[in-house]
């Protein structure tokens, strides 16, 4: 999901795609839904929320449908598969989040498994380049992860390789095949895991496309040929580009992208907007390489009037708030009102819900949370 290489990468697209601030008006901080109706559930439809090893706190169960724990990582040596660990190697904070089935019956759980190598015993190894090579690696892959799903009580398995045939930061990769293992991949975890487990993937804001320079070479993921073999997929529409660019603009074309042109890139593909959850950003997105990301939580902290900042301006183009320090656009977000027009927006089109990174982001009265589950459950 949200990464720093990612971040960093993604700079380089900012020289070349500056938005234009006259757009920007301020206006009014969105109300906490502290104190507001929350709606009824609706069946089939997907408030998600991913929450990190590494994180603190216990999310409220009540206001999600899922949650995907981030994160698990493969163990790859010399070509071959090991074995999956947790992140962190620790089962207290999995367990936690496992045990929030008991207070929400209708909770679903999903073990989220990312390309990086985290723990200290982990070399990467290739990663899931290395794994999706391999037939035997695949499917060993696949039965660990059958087995944990029964053995644990939970309900799918989510992979965030971010990306086939590319990389934000160090791991292994090649355009050459990535793309295609991938779908063998997805192909084994559905063929293993049976119909009644839940897969499911991250998605970039893009469909699969062509490396320029490398003859045969693709990034990203091969949309159309994986659908037949996931639940739904994640996209990850956020983080198009830092300030002063929004990075989950609605829709500007003058931005570098968008949340429709994402959809867009998945529905132009055939795949049915039952099966798209759009990604929610519980953080703002300042500079990548001056400001980083500021959690939602944070904002009264970080972003003091009297050191110049003005929270929940709003973009009246692109339909999202920014913060501004000293009259200029510093980072862009959502708030309640921009999740209410998204979610509104999304179940126009027929989509499924939305989901969020991450968990621990949001403030303590749990705004955002609260925020997603009344944009995906409203009538």
């Amino acid at each position: 999901m949200k990464k720093i290489y990612y971040f960093l990468a993604s700079a380089a697209l900012l020289l070349l795609n500056a938005c234009n601030t006259d757009d920007y008006i301020t206006g009014l901080r969105a109300p906490s839904l502290e104190q507001s109706e929350m709606l009824e559930r609706v069946d089939g439809r997907v408030a998600l929320g991913y929450v990190t090893w590494y994180g603190s706190r216990i999310p409220d169960p009540t206001y999600m449908t899922h949650i995907n724990y981030a994160f698990a990582e493969v163990y790859m040596q010399d070509g071959e598969y090991v074995k999956f660990e947790l992140s962190g190697k620790t089962r207290e904070r999995f367990d936690k989040i496992k045990d929030l089935k008991k207070s929400n019956p209708d909770l679903k759980v999903l073990l989220s498994f990312s390309n990086s190598a985290e723990n200290d015993d982990n070399a990467g190894g290739g990663g899931f380049s290395a794994l999706a090579k391999s037939d035997v690696a695949r499917k060993a892959f696949a039965e660990d992860c059958k087995e944990f799903v029964q053995t644990e009580g939970i309900d799918g398995i989510d992979i965030d390789w971010e990306f086939p045939g590319m990389t934000f930061g160090s791991n292994a990769y090649d355009p050459l095949v990535d793309v295609d293992n991938h779908v063998l991949l997805m192909k084994d975890l559905r063929e293993t895991l049976g119909s009644g487990v839940l897969l499911t993937y991250a998605g970039y804001c893009m469909n699969v496309k062509d490396v320029e320079g490398v003859e045969g070479g693709r990034r990203y993921i091969d949309v159309a040929a994986v659908d037949p073999y996931v639940d739904y997929v994640n996209i990850m529409t956020y983080d198009f580009a830092g300030a002063p660019s929004h990075q989950s603009a609605l829709e500007n074309s003058d931005y570098y992208w968008d949340c429709k042109r994402s959809v867009d890139e998945y529905l132009n593909a055939g795949i049915s907007p039952s099966k798209l959850v759009l990604g929610i950003p519980f953080y703002a997105r300042a500079h990548f390489n001056s400001g980083g990301s500021i959690n939602y939580c944070d904002f009264d902290e970080k972003f003091s009037e009297a050191d110049g900042y003005v929270i929940d301006n709003w973009d009246d183009v692109g339909q999202v708030p920014y913060v501004s320090k000293d009259g200029a656009f510093y980072a862009g977000y959502d708030n309640p009102e921009s999740i209410a027009i998204k979610g509104e927006w999304i179940l126009g089109l027929g989509m499924k819900g939305m989901m969020y990174w991450d968990c621990d982001a949001d403030d303590e009265q749990g705004t955002l949370t609260r925020a997603v589950w009344n944009a995906v459950m409203a009538q």
